[in-house]
């Protein structure tokens, strides 16, 4: 499974890292959420990752209310896998992060693989004008706490999703991470195929450099064989170039103003289906061939849309 013959697109639209002062095009009301995962998918994303945030001022905000406005009409507009977060943000407990997967039983749902250190307060030096009293105080606090993710952590919501058919995006941003895979699948958490998300570019985890590319497909490929499907996401402004390498080396992709604002050298993405048809065109000009969603179900082994709760 880790060289397809299909390439799968995921796209992440809003996420938890940015805050709305940094882009007028960040998605945070519920409608705004569901147009640009709809957008995302007729632009060529397979699997549309979603969070949920605050209305009125874009908090992340991981209750099973805020994702209601928006997963139905999702579902209806588009046949796109859905792919809800389990990661939320680093300020929530893990029970709260995982109620929406555990609630809408959704075809695929992120884990975050270990505890690290997440550092997005040096985006005060390049934002320092923020409209919203809580974007201040959750980038500065980064430098403080970090995001935990506990071997009990992991074992809460693979135990609490076993029974919903939801397979893991399972996002490794270190070498360990992947090692920690290892070990809940050798303890039976967790079952392949796996769908490995390397990310790359965070402070806190491994670098976006070509050899640390490199390393996480050997040591995942020496780890798991055939037994799963690689994709990666590079973080700001190196997303295209990490996506173009690891697609070079048989990865699939995930793109998305969740990990990057950028269409360019200072040029804001307006939506995250700008990046889907940036980095389809990458794929593309190498002569790969983007799965379908229902080509990307095959791919992960994924119960359906029709199984889900929304």
């Amino acid at each position: 499974m880790s060289t397809p013959n299909k390439f799968i697109i995921t796209c992440a639209v809003t996420g938890s890292i940015h805050t709305p002062s940094m882009s007028p095009y960040l998605p945070v009301t519920g409608p705004e959420i569901a147009k640009a995962a709809i957008e995302a998918a007729e632009a060529g994303a397979a699997v549309v990752h979603l969070h949920a945030r605050n209305p009125v001022d874009g908090e992340p905000d991981q209750s099973v209310e805020a994702y209601e406005p928006f997963l139905g009409t999702i579902k209806q507009a588009t046949d796109a896998v859905v792919n809800l977060t389990t990661g939320g943000a680093m300020t929530m407990t893990v029970e709260e992060r995982a109620k929406p997967a555990i609630v809408f039983k959704p075809e695929v749902a992120s884990l975050n693989m270990g505890t690290m250190n997440f550092g997005l307060f040096p985006m005060l030096d390049r934002f320092p004008d923020l409209k919203h009293a809580w974007e201040r105080k959750y980038l500065e606090g980064s430098r403080y706490s970090f995001f935990r993710n506990t071997f009990a952590d992991m074992e809460f919501i693979l135990t609490e999703c076993a029974n919903n058919g939801t397979r893991f995006e399972i996002e490794c941003y270190d070498i360990g991470h992947l090692y920690t895979l290892a070990n809940l699948a050798d303890r039976g958490f967790i079952k392949p195929p796996f769908f490995v998300q390397s990310v790359f570019g965070i402070l806190g985890g491994i670098g976006g450099h070509e050899e640390d590319i490199m390393h996480m497909k050997r040591t995942a490929d020496r780890l798991f064989g055939d037994q799963y499907c690689w994709s990666v996401l590079g973080c700001g402004r190196n997303q295209m170039r990490i996506a173009s390498v690891a697609a070079s080396m048989g990865g699939n992709v995930r793109v998305g103003l969740e990990d990057s604002l950028w269409a360019g050298p200072g040029k804001l993405a307006k939506s995250s289906a700008e990046q889907v048809k940036i980095v389809r065109g990458i794929l593309e000009g190498q002569g790969l061939e983007i799965a379908t969603p229902a080509e990307a179900r095959e791919i992960l082994d994924l119960k359906g849309g029709e199984k889900v709760a929304f």
